[in-house]
């Protein structure tokens, strides 16, 4: 990105960041590549939402690729895998010391 590449390749640019600043980091990033071709490598959906096109990848080999909207509705497995994200990002912790357990 200083070096102002054509070309930005971003590998799990977002994944220990908390979702405050996820979203504040998203935008920025997002300013910064304009008008740049970025591949995103990303396990967190909302890192991806707003691509051109997202890949699906499974097992190594491409399972489905389109936007946000047409993979949600016609790839059961993209579809699983965002409703599994959205899922988790309301978990939190129950309880306190060592017996603190993980629910929704």
């Amino acid at each position: 990105m200083l070096k102002d590449a054509p070309i930005i390749v971003l590998d799990e640019a977002t994944a220990f960041v908390d979702p405050e600043n996820e979203k504040k980091m998203n935008d920025a990033i997002e300013e910064i590549i304009r008008n740049k071709t970025v591949i995103v490598i990303a396990h967190k959906m909302s890192s991806i939402a707003r691509a051109d096109k997202i890949i699906v990848m499974d097992d190594g080999r491409i399972a489905a690729q389109g936007t946000q909207d047409a993979l949600y509705s016609k790839c059961e497995k993209y579809r699983r895998l965002w409703n599994a994200d959205k899922e988790s990002s309301c978990w939190s912790l129950k309880g306190s010391g060592n017996n603190a357990a993980y629910g929704a």
